[in-house]
């Protein structure tokens, strides 16, 4: 097993890795911005270094000042948890080059997956059902209307380097397209240093479905079952599950046989997550994206499955086999994540400010993966994610039922929060009967 680890990240994914890298006697070495200083994963890791200001530009995505870390520090491996360089492949490889051991799929399997127009490609070619689209970028207005026009409206106007819900526009008709084209491209230049776009059938009614692969250390790739994560404001998501309402077994074994093979065309390594759009009429599913890292969801799979994915990952980056039995794997049970954010429950706008007041709820099936304590400030320069609010039970229902009892317990003031959003969602007719996709947020507002 690994013996050190950099954890190039902030918030509840740095605590989280540093939890299971305590539990393994691996030595948790953080890195922290000045605003980030008093946050508990600071305290609770073995060693922790500043590494820049609070503009993330200087800081986390700092590759320069993150490899000095990890040179002063002495550690073997570097985990980059979600966001930030998690998804970089030029920090991948600068990783290996420096000796280190990176905790996530190669830099050839992060670059395939990066943009949306080649992993659309890869993915055909690996029988991989992917919705009609563009195959390569659209270059110029002229370009997008003709390819628009082959597809059929509606169509979904897409960053082809974005990712995470960002950098995407909805066109009903081509004065439509004609603004979100310019709108989107101008956003991937600004946001990603490059205004490719591609042009893909838009499904008014769909739900999102996603699987969660392993790439494992002699060489084959496994399938941990799916979540559903159709709960979503502004692309991005609120609410993941496992197993997912609208999966029956025949459309799990397709759905996860897909994962497998997309992970398997590009060599994949360690923990992934293959994302699929699914038309709930038909019960055809679209390839949407490759996520090449370990997603904010991932316990929903923990506790269906009865793994450590962060553990897993460490075991994978080091040559080491899996804790499960690979042709063994059995879910059991159903578990919900609410993501608690510093966020107005009615308009979802970020609400950052000073916890005053922090009680976590607790009971059978409960698990909260938090980033801050009372006395913390949620500041304006991150992701508004305060805590992940997860709940198992024996079956849906039961889940349903102690996820109630944990939003109703959770004290939480200060920063605004969407607390109140869940205790909707949770009595909301729709999302109770399983029923729902990717517009039930919308039409609860």
């Amino acid at each position: 097993m690994i013996e050190s680890l950099l954890v190039v990240n902030r918030g509840e994914i740095a605590r989280r890795i540093i939890r299971t890298a305590k539990l393994l006697g691996v030595r948790a070495v953080a890195v922290h911005s000045e605003a980030d200083a008093g946050l508990p994963f600071v305290t609770e890791a073995d060693e922790a270094v500043c590494v820049g200001p609070a503009n993330p530009a200087q800081s986390y995505r700092n590759v320069e000042a993150v490899l000095a870390a990890a040179k002063s520090t002495g550690v073997q491996a570097i985990h980059p948890g979600y966001g930030f360089l998690s998804e970089n492949a030029d920090f991948a490889q600068a990783v290996a080059a420096s000796g280190l051991l990176w905790v996530g799929p190669g830099p050839d399997a992060i670059t395939a997956m990066g943009d949306k127009i080649n992993a659309r490609n890869l993915m055909a070619a690996a029988g991989v059902p992917v919705a009609p689209g563009t195959t390569e970028p659209a270059a110029d207005l002229t370009a997008a209307v003709e390819a628009a026009s082959e597809i059929g409206y509606p169509v979904m106007v897409k960053a082809a380097a974005g990712g995470g819900g960002m950098g995407m526009g909805i066109a009903n008709d081509e004065a439509a397209l004609r603004t979100e084209y310019d709108k989107v491209r101008a956003f991937a230049e600004r946001m990603f240093g490059d205004g490719s776009v591609l042009i893909e059938r838009y499904f008014p009614r769909v739900r999102h479905v996603e699987v969660q692969i392993l790439g494992l250390a002699d060489g084959r790739v496994v399938a941990l079952g799916e979540r559903e994560c159709s709960v979503q404001r502004r692309n991005q998501k609120l609410v993941e599950e496992s197993p997912s309402p609208a999966v029956t077994p025949e459309l799990r074994s397709r759905f996860l046989a897909a994962a497998v093979r997309a992970g398997e065309a590009v060599g994949y390594r360690n923990a992934g997550t293959v994302e699929c759009l699914l038309d709930p009429t038909t019960g055809e599913f679209f390839f949407l994206e490759m996520n090449t890292r370990l997603q904010v969801e991932h316990p929903v799979t923990e506790l269906v499955y009865g793994v450590d994915l962060v553990e897993e990952q460490l075991r994978v980056a080091a040559g080491l086999p899996p804790t499960f039995d690979p042709d063994a794997l059995t879910p059991r049970g159903h578990a919900i994540e609410l993501r608690v954010n510093a966020e107005d429950p009615k308009r979802f706008l970020p609400g950052p400010g000073a916890i005053t007041t922090w009680t976590e709820p607790t009971g059978e099936g409960v698990r909260v993966d938090s980033g801050y304590v009372a006395g913390n400030t949620v500041t304006p320069f991150y992701d508004s994610l305060m805590a992940k609010l997860i709940v198992s039970g024996a079956d849906r229902a039961e889940a349903i039922s102690r996820a109630r009892a944990a939003v109703a317990q959770f004290q939480l003031a200060g920063p605004k929060n969407n607390l109140p959003f869940f205790a909707e969602l949770l009595d909301n007719p729709e999302f109770l009967s399983g029923d729902y996709d990717t517009g039930i947020v919308s039409r609860m507002r």
